[in-house]
């Protein structure tokens, strides 16, 4: 192996005889997105494709400066500023392991409300983007709106000069912005949420209407917030990840990412300030998101969901030895072609088959080795995303939903017996899944979770059958039961 080299700006030189590095000059670069919610998949997705673009030698002032409110986005930012924002990489794939430095970051504000909202008020800041976790908007599960009521947001009402939550710095931002005599920004969220934003408009719009009705009225009429669907299998970064990029690159980095090969963005094209030429490096520009991002949450992400349960309670720890189970990618296929395929609306030029297939085929990459934990965590926010709404449909338009609610009862069980349950609910989640061991509708009685769903008789009878048999029985029998056919 080469000699060991500190990733910093320095080293870009002679790190190009090893791995792909920036072809444009970062000095010249910038700022025209404020990204907050610098994670993994944003540094793997979003500064990707942007680092792409500049390497065309286009959009130079389209550069990334980062945010974050979080404790943990602390030690993100020391980790690449030590790096001069720096990141590698990795792209993992059967017998092919290929890393690039990307320079598309070029600061990271510091973890601060006041310096966040600074640079909100630039004007030459034209896009905020987030990445802020399905589980950071405020959803009211009830009634699937914006939580007024939600202390956090409360506060930030009471003292919207100081606010605390993203919203809160969004809409102090865009207030400095309007005193100034700026246009605003589009706000651009990058989670995985229907209509994502949609969601993000309703939560600004709605914390500007708890200061005041001109304030709320100014945002709805001159804010953009763009829907988008965004898509890359990107794992937690390890020690065995710093390991890999260490060993096989020579590269000392204190935060490198890998992922897969594939990636997709769909945006809404609605950016009145402008946009990055994205188009130009494979980003899809369209009239309306809203069936692309269906099809990935109901296939995707809800798939990522129905194997992860039945995984972890098999023992199986990596989503490709997951995938190599027979019962399990059996599971993935029946659920997803007799339950979820059917409830889809048919966009023109998609094949939910094949797009199932490339699902399927990307989750058994044994490269990339996602693991199941990470699938399994935060689930009390993911299930009302990815699945619920499938089987909100279903019960709609009289189709099947056995499968559907095997998967919520897996979910239950998983619940009830992990002791260290990644969750924000986690000790909601366990008592009330443990309760089902003798009243069954315990679990779906969580409203926060799932709503009025939870009270829907054909769902609560469907349930109590899943439930009660992987009580009584193990999760492969029960799969193997729903793969012949006997839901009963």
């Amino acid at each position: 192996m080469d000699e060991l080299m500190k990733l910093s700006a320095e080293t870009l030189v002679p790190l190009a005889s090893r791995v792909a590095t920036p072809a444009y000059d970062r000095s010249a670069l910038t700022p025209g997105i404020l990204h907050i919610g610098v994670g993994n998949f944003h540094r793997a997705h979003q500064a990707v494709y942007l680092d792409d673009l500049f390497n065309l030698g286009e959009g130079h002032d389209w550069a990334i400066v980062g945010a974050g409110i979080k404790p943990f986005d602390a030690a993100r930012r020391d980790a690449l500023q030590g790096q001069d924002w720096l990141t590698t990489v990795v792209e993992m794939s059967p017998g092919r392991t290929a890393a690039r430095i990307t320079g598309a970051m070029i600061d990271f504000c510091e973890i601060d409300a006041a310096r966040i909202i600074a640079h909100i008020a630039d004007p030459a800041i034209r896009i905020v983007s987030l990445t802020i976790t399905e589980g950071g908007y405020y959803i009211d599960a009830q009634t699937g709106a914006f939580d007024t009521a939600h202390p956090e947001i409360r506060a930030d009402a009471a003292d919207p000069d100081a606010p605390q939550t993203v919203f809160g710095i969004l809409l102090a931002g865009l207030r400095a912005r309007r005193f100034a005599g700026h246009p605003p920004p589009a706000i651009l969220s990058c989670d995985n949420l229907p209509e994502n934003g949609h969601v993000t408009r309703a939560a600004v719009v709605g914390l500007a209407g708890l200061i005041s009705e001109e304030l709320r009225d100014w945002v709805a009429a001159e804010v953009a917030f763009p829907n988008s669907m965004v898509d890359r299998i990107t794992p937690a970064t390890t020690d065995t990840t710093r390991a890999l990029v260490r060993d096989t690159f020579g590269i000392d980095d204190a935060s490198p990412v890998i992922c897969e090969p594939f990636r997709q963005w769909v945006m809404e094209d609605n950016f009145p300030l402008g946009r990055p030429a994205l188009d130009k490096v494979g980003a899809q520009f369209v009239p309306d998101v809203m069936p692309y991002e269906t099809m990935k949450l109901r296939i995707l992400n809800a798939g990522h969901a129905a194997i992860a349960y039945p995984a972890a309670l098999l023992g199986h720890e990596g989503v490709h030895e997951a995938m190599a189970d027979p019962d399990i990618a059996a599971w993935l296929d029946q659920l997803m072609q007799r339950e979820v395929i059917p409830v889809l609306t048919p966009i023109p030029g998609e094949n939910y088959h094949d797009y199932l297939a490339t699902c399927a085929g990307r989750f058994a990459n044994p490269q990339v080795r996602d693991t199941i934990a990470r699938l399994c965590q935060d689930g009390s926010n993911r299930q009302p995303k990815f699945v619920l709404p499938t089987i909100t449909e279903a019960l709609a338009t009289g189709k099947p939903i056995d499968g559907l609610a095997l998967e919520v009862a897996l979910w239950c069980r998983y619940c009830a017996e992990t002791a260290a349950l990644d969750d924000p609910r986690a000790e909601t989640l366990a008592r009330a899944a443990r309760a089902t061991r003798d009243d069954p509708g315990a679990f779906l009685a969580l409203t926060d979770i799932f709503g009025p769903l939870g009270r829907n008789a054909a769902l609560a009878e469907a349930f109590a059958r899943a439930i009660d048999r992987l009580w009584t029985g193990d999760a492969r029998a029960v799969l193997r039961d729903y793969l012949n056919g006997e839901t009963t």
